[in-house]
């Protein structure tokens, strides 16, 4: 077998998984926009007034990643003036879990 038979091009990998991954680890906020909707702040104005540093176009660009993957779902309120709102999907809780477990994986390996 030779080099080039032995090593997985880039082509090769679980695509849509590893998009996935890069683009909710790209985006240093996805994490703790998982947490604001874990502590029941669901409202994108909430979200920006609970964080530092927090931009409405930096939520609106990670808001947007998450609901491509369908780790979020977003709820529209036929109200005036219109409410919108965020909710982790079952799929999202999954992927959280995970996230979950390489966190902890990682401090294992810190303090080892």
């Amino acid at each position: 077998m030779t080099d080039s038979e032995k090593k997985i091009s880039r082509v090769s990998a679980p695509e849509r998984t590893a998009r996935m991954v890069e683009a909710i680890y790209g985006c240093k906020w996805s994490l703790t926009v998982y947490r604001l909707l874990a502590n029941g702040v669901n409202r994108p104005g909430e979200m920006v007034r609970s964080v530092d540093g927090l931009s409405t176009k930096v939520l609106n660009d990670c808001l947007r990643k998450n609901l491509d993957f369908g780790i979020i779902n977003r709820v529209a309120y036929p109200e005036i003036p219109p409410r919108v709102e965020y909710e982790i999907t079952a799929f999202g809780r999954k992927f959280i879990r995970i996230l979950d477990q390489i966190e902890s994986l990682q401090r294992e390996i810190e303090t080892s």
